[in-house]
């Protein structure tokens, strides 16, 4: 029978390697604004991501930074579908991150050569504007499909 997740594989979920969709409010009469991003998540911990690669001034750091909450999803593209949303509230803002705090999101998505490679040119990019975000997690959205696929 589809219906939300359990604690535990709502944590599991969200520890898996799936790209996030982030929403942020952005003011105004504007919708939020909403962006794939990377990130890590350790079971009973917060969630983790980074922006502002390559050099580039990053919009979505700075409207994190302003609004102080926002949402990540996490889905399953294929059946059965599943998917976490954390409506969350940031904690700390990394500017630039460590080299091991960024290398705990990007070595979920890449190789260790090539996360390494990736770390390593971020954090001495000359117009670095690298910022990673930690969020606690204040509120769970899960569901699950999984009870159909039987």
């Amino acid at each position: 029978m589809p219906g939300p997740m359990t604690e535990r594989e709502r944590q599991q979920f969200l520890a898996e390697p799936h790209v996030a969709v982030l929403s942020v409010a952005r003011g105004g009469d504007r919708p939020p604004h909403t962006t794939p991003v990377w990130y890590a998540h350790e079971p009973g911990g917060n969630v983790t991501f980074f922006t502002g690669t390559q050099g580039r001034k990053s919009r979505k750091a700075a409207l994190v930074g302003e609004a102080g909450v926002l949402s990540l999803t996490v889905q399953r593209e294929e059946f059965p579908y599943r998917y976490v949303t954390v409506e969350g509230t940031v904690v700390a803002e990394h500017r630039p991150p460590s080299r091991e705090q960024a290398l705990a999101v990007a070595r979920r998505y890449m190789p260790e050569e090539q996360a390494r490679g990736f770390v390593g040119a971020e954090l001495e990019h000359p117009a670095s504007e690298f910022v990673l975000f930690e969020v606690r997690p204040d509120r769970w959205l899960t569901f699950d499909f999984a009870g159909e696929a039987g």
